[in-house]
């Protein structure tokens, strides 16, 4: 039976010289691997181009509920995205975030609202002319509440953040999961902000990495299988000035 949906490309694998399966989240049906034939060839009715990572799709797609590979009729660029591919700094953060999504939705089902975050968030990141610099840090901070592990937000900053725990404490854990003042104070700014309010937030580069990377653990942690983050290098190279 045919769908439509919108969907959020995240990883393409060559399937055959001509072929190829592309994972998709997808607002209908949460993440689904689609087997696309012939997208490689010059005429091909679907062509593999328009799965670049993060590039957002409206789909026609035909759906089983027991099946591992599902197939596409009919896939679209909506909206094109216009700046994110050509941009050196929105293109890294992409994909960086292209691949904490892809390690992080692999259990994910359909959910609507966790779709449309992530939907709004990629227009925001292409759209926008504000700073970015703190932009991943607060993605991955509000992705954490759709994936069930947001830190509590409190009216007195507290001196440490259990990472194991996801919450803030005025007792040093006996572990070293764990974020210390300044950072804290940050974490705890980045937790209220929006996209628009964390460009003011004014962070050095040695103090977004320390907090990037204790983000990142705090993902180990609670993200079953999520392992290293390849694409870190790229971010830290981005933003090393």
């Amino acid at each position: 039976m045919l769908h439509k949906t919108k969907g959020i490309a995240l990883k393409l694998t060559n399937y055959s010289e001509s072929s190829v399966v592309i994972q998709i989240y997808t607002e209908s049906f949460g993440l689904q691997s689609y087997l696309v034939n012939g997208a490689k060839k010059p005429r091909a009715k679907i062509r593999a181009n328009i799965f670049q990572p993060l590039h957002l799709l409206d789909l026609i797609v035909y759906h089983k509920d027991n099946g591992n590979l599902n197939r596409i009729a009919e896939a679209t660029q909506s909206p094109p995205l216009l700046h994110l591919p050509y941009d050196i700094v929105k293109s890294s953060i992409a994909i960086f975030l292209n691949e904490v999504l892809y390690k992080s939705l692999k259990q994910q089902q359909h959910d609507g609202f966790l779709f449309n975050f992530i939907f709004q968030s990629i227009r925001y990141l292409d759209e926008t002319n504000h700073n970015l610099a703190n932009f991943h840090l607060v993605f991955l901070i509000k992705l954490s509440m759709f994936l069930g592990f947001l830190p509590q937000l409190r009216k007195t900053v507290l001196p440490y953040f259990d990472l194991r725990e996801g919450t803030f404490t005025s007792m040093l854990p006996a572990h070293s999961n764990v974020l210390q003042q300044p950072h804290t104070d940050i974490f705890h700014q980045l937790i209220g902000a929006t996209y628009e309010t964390a460009a003011a937030i004014k962070i050095n580069k040695d103090d977004r990495a320390v907090l990037l990377d204790k983000v990142l653990d705090f993902y180990n942690i609670h993200v079953s299988n999520f392992g290293e983050i390849n694409s870190i290098y790229i971010l830290e190279e981005v933003f090393r000035a």
